[in-house]
């Protein structure tokens, strides 16, 4: 029965293999019998048995390379860690020692230490001073690496300043404190605004400020020389400065100082800073030149007017205490009118009186309204100015937005100069125009009471 069940298993074993084989011909060999096949499995079992032996022998070869290599680490593991555990107690000792001896110095060094921290705080100090100070040019860089040096030196504990280099730094801030008080003139070169090296006579007031052809300097850090400041203060300041470095030994002199920093403080700056008149105007551009120009015009006419009514005003009194008739003044011509139709009715002398200070009216009162409408239209200009500037300042800041305030200075300075030029035209032709307003009607108001006293005259005749 056996037999039956394993009949049939081992014939569909062939045809398998027998159609494997068949799948793989492109592959193998082809196989034509059984004994074949056998030999071939033969084949490759007794190769893959031999691959298999080497590799094994290969890897018992490199297990006891191996093994000595790490012996020898081993070995040399164990010497190294016998060197640490040697160091590190030489370590433990040397702390030990330099604990003591750490000890010894700050038992030797006692109260000087506090003496030294002052020197090493004054050292530095001095020499963050000294290197901005005015006197920088005079004394030289050396001082400054001096107390550096100094001052690097007592930051160790490894050596302590000596007495030299105490007296040293006493020295320095002696100096310093000599030349804050004293006006001194010596030669030294002087970097002007170009950039350019040339010898000045320079002339230092005190740590304050410094001066050379009647132009403040400032003192240049990094190169440790004096240069012009690129703008300088109001000429009533440059004037002081000019009479410092002309003055005779022992001569007082008005100078302008700055107490608030030795190479030029914040006065001096505000100063400098600040635009002159000149400067303001250009800042009104166009509007601006416009307002001054139209301005200038109308107080010169306001003025020429006053003077001529003036002359008329005077005429006009000289002719009422005279009874001479003057034609080349107005109440002479009205007194004439008067004259040739006095013995007409009184209705006509009144109507040709009338008429006569009429026709003296226009003459009088000619340019007043001129004065008038330059005192209205100067500050409609500057709001006219006000205006464009604002928009300028928009514009900037629609391009390049409010991060930068310079970029919109310009569009307020027009802005804000302009509603200024404006109303500092507007108030003294305003007033002008009230004067020679109030002159000619003081003409007419003679010429009135003139003629009017006429008609009082011929009225008493009638009676």
């Amino acid at each position: 029965m056996k037999n039956l069940y394993v009949l049939p298993f081992l014939i569909l074993l062939s045809l398998s293999f027998f159609v494997s084989a068949q799948d793989n011909a492109e592959e193998t060999e082809e196989v034509s019998t059984v004994e074949a096949l056998l030999a071939l499995v033969k084949e490759g079992k007794t190769q893959e048995q031999a691959a298999n032996t080497d590799r094994e022998n290969q890897f018992l070869a490199n297990r006891d390379k191996q093994a000595s290599i790490l012996a020898a680490e081993k070995r040399e593991l164990a010497r190294q860690e016998k060197i640490a555990d040697t160091l590190e107690a030489e370590y433990k000792k040397n702390e030990g020692i330099l604990r003591v001896k750490e000890d010894a110095y700050k038992k030797e060094l006692g109260s000087l230490v506090e003496l030294f921290g002052h020197l090493q705080s004054s050292a530095g100090e001095a020499a963050v001073q000294f290197s901005g100070s005015l006197t920088g040019a005079q004394y030289g860089q050396e001082r400054v690496n001096f107390l550096n040096n100094l001052t690097g030196k007592m930051s160790e504990t490894t050596e302590l300043p000596t007495i030299r280099e105490i007296e040293g730094l006493w020295y320095e801030l002696q100096r310093e404190m000599v030349a804050s008080g004293q006006v001194v003139s010596f030669t030294t070169n002087v970097i002007d605004v170009d950039g350019e090296t040339s010898e000045c006579n320079v002339t230092r007031v005190g740590l304050f400020n410094a001066v050379c052809d009647g132009k403040y300097l400032e003192y240049a850090t990094s190169k440790g020389q004096y240069a012009f400041l690129p703008r300088q203060p109001a000429g009533r300041y440059t004037k002081t400065a000019k009479s410092v470095g002309n003055a005779e030994v022992g001569e007082q002199v008005r100078f302008g100082i700055d107490p608030t920093g030795p190479t030029g403080g914040s006065l001096l700056a505000n100063l400098i800073q600040t635009p002159s008149i000149m400067e303001r105007a250009q800042q009104g551009r166009e509007v601006g030149y416009a307002i001054i120009f139209v301005g200038l015009i109308a107080v010169i006419f306001a003025f020429y007017k006053l003077y001529s009514l003036y002359m008329i005003s005077t005429a006009v009194k000289k002719q009422a205490n005279n009874k001479a008739l003057d034609a080349a003044n107005p109440l002479g011509r009205v007194l004439k009118v008067g004259q040739d139709h006095f013995n007409k009715d009184i209705d006509t002398l009144e109507l040709k009186l009338a008429e006569a200070i009429m026709a003296e009216r226009p003459k009088i009162d000619s340019g007043i309204g001129f004065i008038k409408i330059i005192s209205v239209i100067a500050p409609l200009a500057g709001l006219l100015g006000t205006v464009t500037g604002m928009i300028v300042t928009f514009q900037m800041i629609t391009l390049y937005g409010t991060g930068d305030p310079k970029l919109m200075a310009g569009g307020i300075s027009q802005a804000l100069v302009t509603t200024v030029l404006g109303l500092l035209v507007a108030i003294p032709t305003s007033l002008l125009h009230s004067f020679t307003q109030s002159s000619a009607r003081g003409i007419v108001s003679i010429l009135e009471e003139q003629s009017t006293g006429i008609l009082a005259e011929r009225a008493e005749g009638n009676n």
